[in-house]
């Protein structure tokens, strides 16, 4: 007999992990995996961040979702990893509290464009294309000519805007004044350590000390709760001919994601450190 209603997991801790670039699989994956938070009555969250950053969109999406599932009651306590910079400290103030390693890469606040131009490549190899099209604008960043200085600043006006709301929400989400956050809010990387003092983290520790801070905060005994990770489950045929299961994704498969990633991205503002 199948129980008709599922466990509550008031005495545990959920943990979620977010790697890598940030796109849209990423909000997907992450806005589910805090339905299913709220569905089963945790009383807390680790958010275990090691990511450069990446789509704005899909950056505010998991940073409002983290407020609003904290507005229901939920504790949220943010682990920073390896690197956790742009986007990721984005979502990162989403939450109350944040730990990040003393070495940890983070920072990195502002905007970035980027576009192709192949005008010279085309030239040399003959190709040239005939755009039709509704405003002088429309083919902004277009990759087969130079950009104008009109477009230029249209494309400056739009990074300004966009930089005007990561720092608000680094001010409000670290009880900062906007002045502070522009006074290293250019784009420069910190340490853990230098964030610390910037008041960008509240404490240096692993992520086994985030969960110790977390389950102490949320009244929860450290040496017995448990912590479950919420993931996707896939079939284990999929994960097999993935290469889940045998090995870890290899270097040229990272490079070809990060291509991936930046044709899907080209032309997008972007909250993304790139080194």
């Amino acid at each position: 007999m199948i129980w008709p209603f599922k466990p509550k997991k008031r005495k545990q801790i959920a943990r979620i992990e977010i790697t890598g670039a940030i796109a849209s699989e990423t909000r997907k994956r992450v806005l589910k995996a805090l339905k299913t938070v709220e569905e089963e009555d945790y009383p807390a969250l680790l958010l275990r961040i090691d990511s450069p950053g990446g789509t704005v969109g899909d950056s505010q999406e998991i940073y409002q979702a983290l407020k609003d599932i904290q507005a229901k009651g939920v504790k949220v306590v943010a682990s920073f990893g390896n690197i956790s910079a742009s986007g990721g400290v984005y979502i990162g103030v989403g939450a109350e509290r944040i730990m990040a390693n003393p070495g940890t890469i983070t920072g990195s606040i502002g905007v970035i464009i980027r576009g192709n131009n192949l005008e010279k490549l085309l030239d040399k190899i003959g190709v040239s294309f005939k755009t039709v099209k509704s405003g002088p604008y429309k083919d902004i960043l277009a990759f087969d000519r130079e950009t104008t200085p009109e477009e230029m600043q249209i494309l400056q006006d739009l990074i300004d805007a966009s930089y005007g709301q990561f720092v608000a929400t680094v001010a409000a989400g670290r009880n900062l004044e906007p002045e502070v956050v522009r006074s290293f809010a250019d784009g420069r990387v910190f340490t853990g350590e230098q964030a610390l003092a910037l008041g960008l983290v509240d404490r240096l520790g692993t992520e086994e000390e985030a969960r110790r801070w977390l389950a102490e905060w949320a009244e929860l005994d450290p040496e017995k709760v448990k912590m479950n990770t919420i993931e996707e489950k896939k079939p284990i045929l999929t994960r097999l001919l993935s290469g889940q299961v045998a090995r870890p994704k290899s270097r040229l498969g990272t490079c070809l994601d990060w291509v991936e990633f930046e044709l899907a991205t080209s032309g997008q503002p972007l909250w993304l450190y790139r080194p």
